[in-house]
C-alpha cells in the first residue's frame, strides 16, 4: 500500500476503542487521525476525555493524546477527514444500526466491533481465514444504501472465536452437532478488575444474550450468499452456555463434536495445525502465521501461558480425545479484545482493502 488510510474510530474512549487505538499505533497501512465518542468527550484531547479510564495494561499511544475528540453523531464532520471508520460505540441495538448506516451513506466504509448488523442480510459477518468470500455481498448492500463506496461490514461475537475456527478446520468431517461451554473474561463487558470488584474470586452463570449469539453466528459465518442476501447454515446444531469468569483476558471454551464421517484424532490436528486462509496467504500484517496451535499438554491451552499466542491474534486448543458420548472433545482459548474483537475487526479491515472494498477517498 503506497499511503496510509486515514481512519476515525467511533466509540474511542471505550476498551475496544482503547484497544483498536493500540492495535493501530505504527500499523503500516491504517493511521488514526480521528477519535469520535459522546458529546461528552467532544472537544477535549483525547488524553482528556479518557482521564484516569484507560482500561488497558499497555500505555496509550503517544501518537493520539493530543487528537481533539469529536462528537460521534455529527456524521458528516467526522466522516469528511478519514477513508473509513471502526465502529465500538456504546448505544442502544437501534442506534448503533441508523448510525452505521449514516456513516455508510457518507460514503465511508464502517467495520463494526458490534453486534447491531450481524444479522442484516446483507451485511457480511466475517472471520477472514474462513469465509472472506462473504464481502461479494457488499455490491448488494451499496445498491440498498444507494452508495457507491460506503458499506458497513461487522466481526462475529468474541466467544465463538475460541471454536468456529476448529469446525472449519474440520468441514470435511462433517461436525453435525456441537456442545460448548464458553468461560469469559470480564473484559468482554468491557471492564477490568478495578471497575468490578464483586468478580474477583466469583463466576456468573448468565452473559445476556450470549447463548444465542454463540450457538447462531457459527452458522452465519459457515453460511452462503444467494440472491444478495447470506443465508446461514443448518448444520452443525450448536448448543452453548457462557460462564462469566474471574479472568481479565482470554475466551475458553470446553467443547464437544460429533461428526458424520469416521475421523482419528491425529487427522484431526493435522487439520488444524494446517489451516489457514486468506490472511495468511496474502500476508496481511494483522496475521497470524499460525492461526491454530495445538498443545499436547494436558495442562494447556491455559490464560497465563496462551493467550497471547500470535500476538493476541492466534486460537489455542488442547486436550483434544475421544468421548463416550460424543466422538471427540477439546478445549480452546481466544483473546476476547483481540482476536475476538478490535484485532478481529482489524484483520478484517485489511482484507477488505486488500480487495479493493477500502480506498482512500483521494483516490476515488
Amino acid at each position: 500500500m503506497n499511503k496510509k488510510l486515514k481512519v476515525g474510530i467511533l466509540g474511542g474512549t471505550g476498551m475496544v476503542g482503547q484497544r483498536f487505538i493500540c492495535l493501530l499505533d505504527n500499523h503500516p497501512w491504517f493511521e488514526v487521525t480521528t477519535i469520535a465518542a459522546s458529546a461528552r468527550s467532544a472537544g477535549k484531547t483525547y488524553e482528556e476525555a479518557v482521564g484516569d479510564n484507560w482500561k488497558l495494561d499497555i500505555p496509550m499511544p503517544e501518537a493520539v493524546k493530543k487528537i481533539v475528540v469529536k462528537n460521534v453523531a455529527e456524521v458528516e464532520e467526522v466522516a469528511r477527514d478519514v477513508d473509513f471508520v471502526f465502529s465500538a460505540v456504546n448505544m442502544s441495538k437501534d442506534e448503533i444500526k441508523a448510525i452505521e448506516e449514516e456513516y455508510a451513506k457518507t460514503e465511508t466504509p464502517v467495520v463494526s466491533n458490534n453486534s447491531a448488523h450481524r444479522w442484516t442480510p446483507d451485511v457480511p459477518m466475517i472471520i477472514p481465514e474462513i469465509n472472506p468470500e462473504h464481502a461479494e455481498v457488499i455490491k448488494s448492500q451499496r445498491e440498498r444504501l444507494g452508495t457507491k463506496y460506503g458499506f458497513i461490514a461487522v466481526k462475529p461475537n468474541c466467544s465463538i472465536q475460541s471454536y468456529t475456527p476448529c469446525l472449519a478446520a474440520w468441514k470435511e468431517f462433517e461436525p453435525v452437532e456441537v456442545v460448548a461451554t464458553t468461560y469469559q473474561a470480564i473484559s468482554g463487558a468491557g471492564k477490568n478488575f478495578k471497575d468490578w470488584p464483586e468478580m474477583v474470586g466469583n463466576i456468573i452463570p448468565f452473559i445476556g444474550g450470549e447463548e444465542e449469539k454463540s450457538e447462531q453466528e457459527p452458522l452465519r459465518v459457515f453460511g452462503h450468499i444467494e440472491d444478495g442476501k447470506i443465508v446461514k447454515a443448518t448444520l452443525p446444531v450448536i448448543t452453548t452456555q457462557c460462564i462469566r469468569v474471574p479472568v481479565l483476558n482470554g475466551h475458553t471454551a470446553a467443547v464437544f463434536v460429533k461428526f458424520n464421517k469416521k475421523v482419528t484424532k491425529e487427522e484431526l490436528i493435522a487439520k488444524l495445525e494446517a489451516f489457514k486462509g486468506a490472511p495468511q496467504e496474502l500476508d496481511l500484517p494483522s496475521a497470524p502465521k499460525q492461526f491454530i496451535q495445538y498443545l499436547q499438554e494436558d495442562n494447556r491451552p491455559q490464560v497465563t501461558e496462551d493467550v497471547d499466542f500470535e500476538n493476541g491474534m492466534g486460537v489455542s486448543i488442547g486436550r483434544l480425545r475421544e468421548d463416550i458420548v460424543y466422538d471427540y472433545k477439546f478445549v480452546g482459548l481466544s483473546h476476547n479484545t483481540v482476536r475476538g474483537a478490535a484485532g478481529g475487526g482489524v484483520l478484517c479491515a485489511e482484507l477488505l482493502a486488500a480487495k479493493g472494498y477500502i480506498t482512500a477517498k483521494s483516490d476515488r
